[in-house]
C-alpha cells in the first residue's frame, strides 16, 4: 500500500509538472501573440473616444463600461468559440471572414472621409442635435460594439496565427488571455482619455501654482486631443481595413495589391538608410489606407446610391 501511494503521488507530481509547463507555454504564446496585435490595439483605442463626444460627462464612464462589456462579449462569447472551431475544422474560411471585416472597416472610414469632404451624411453624426439622449447613447454603444467586433476579430485572428500550441484548449486559453488583456488595456486607456478634462479641472483648483497651470493646460488640450483622436481613428480604420484586404487577397491567390504595397515598402526602405524601418512601414500603411479608402468609397456608393441604404453611426 505505501509503495502504491508513493507511486500515486509520483504520478500526480508528473501531471502537475506537465500542467505547469503547459501553463508556461500558454502564457508565453499569449504574450508573443499579444505583442503582434499592438497596431490594432492602438487603432481600437483611437476610435473609441469619439463615441462619447457630445454626451453628458456623467455618462462617459458608464458608456465606456457598456462598450467594454460588449467588447468582452465579442471576444469571449462570439469570436473565441468561432476561432477555435474554424482553426480545427475550416481554417481556410478564416481569411474570407477577415476580409469581410476589413471591407466593413474600409466602408466606415471612407464614409467619414466623404462626409467631411461635403458628401451626404448617413445616420447620426457628432454635429447633429441630440433629440433623445437615451436612444442616441444606445446608438453610440451599438456602433462602438459593432466596430469593436471587427477590430476584435482582427486581434483574435492575428493572435491565432501566432500561436504554435498543439491542442485546441491551449489555443483557447491563450486567445482568452490575450482578449482579456487587450480589452483592459484599450478601454482603461480610453476611460483615462475621456476623463482628462475632469482630472485637469480638479488639478486646476488646488495645489501649487505649477499644478494649477498644468490642470488648466490639460483642460484646454482635451478638445484638441479628441479631435485628433477622431482623425486618427478614421485613418486607422482605413489603414487596418486596407491592410486586411491587401493581406487577404494575397493569401487567396490575388497578388497585385500585396505586390504594390510591399514593393513600395521595400523600395522606400532601400533608399532611406537609417530610417528604412520606419519609412518602409509608413509607406505600407499609407498604401493600405489608400486602398481602403478606394474600396470603402466604392462600397459606400453601391450601398447608398444603388441600394439606397441609410446607415446609423
Amino acid at each position: 500500500m505505501p509503495s502504491g501511494l508513493v507511486a500515486l503521488f509520483d504520478d500526480v507530481a508528473v501531471i502537475a509538472r506537465a500542467a505547469a509547463a503547459s501553463v508556461d507555454d500558454i502564457a508565453a504564446a499569449a504574450g508573443r501573440a499579444g505583442s503582434k496585435t499592438a497596431g490594432v490595439v492602438i487603432d481600437d483605442a483611437a476610435v473609441t473616444p469619439s463615441y462619447v463626444t457630445g454626451l453628458s460627462p456623467a455618462r462617459e464612464l458608464p458608456i465606456i463600461w457598456k462598450i467594454t462589456k460588449g467588447s468582452l462579449f465579442n471576444k469571449l462569447v462570439i469570436l473565441l468559440p468561432g476561432a477555435i472551431l474554424l482553426s480545427e475544422f475550416l481554417p481556410w474560411l478564416i481569411i474570407w471572414i477577415l476580409m469581410l471585416g476589413g471591407a466593413f472597416l474600409c466602408y466606415e472610414g471612407a464614409e467619414k472621409v466623404l462626409e467631411k469632404l461635403g458628401g451626404a451624411k448617413h445616420g447620426k453624426t457628432l454635429e447633429d442635435e441630440i433629440q433623445d439622449p437615451v436612444e442616441f447613447e444606445n446608438q453610440r454603444v451599438s456602433g462602438a460594439v459593432r466596430t469593436d467586433l471587427i477590430l476584435s476579430a482582427e486581434i483574435m485572428a492575428i493572435t491565432l496565427s501566432e500561436l504554435d500550441l498543439p491542442t485546441w484548449w491551449e489555443r483557447g486559453i491563450a486567445l482568452a488571455l490575450v482578449a482579456i488583456a487587450v480589452t483592459i488595456v484599450v478601454y482603461g486607456a480610453v476611460a483615462i482619455i475621456v476623463k482628462l478634462d475632469d482630472i485637469g479641472l480638479s488639478m486646476s483648483k488646488t495645489g501649487s501654482q505649477f499644478k494649477r497651470n498644468f490642470g488648466h493646460a490639460l483642460v484646454n488640450s482635451v478638445p484638441k486631443l479628441l479631435i485628433a483622436l477622431s482623425f486618427i481613428g478614421t485613418i486607422a480604420m482605413l489603414w487596418v481595413g486596407g491592410g486586411i484586404i491587401v493581406h487577404g487577397t494575397h493569401e487567396v491567390g490575388f497578388h497585385l495589391l500585396y505586390d504594390i504595397a510591399h514593393g513600395a515598402e521595400y523600395w522606400v526602405a532601400s533608399v532611406t538608410g537609417a530610417l528604412s524601418g520606419v519609412a518602409g512601414w509608413v509607406t505600407y500603411a499609407a498604401i493600405s489606407g489608400v486602398i481602403g479608402l478606394i474600396l470603402g468609397a466604392i462600397i459606400a456608393f453601391v450601398l447608398h446610391k444603388v441600394f439606397g441604404f441609410e446607415g446609423a453611426h
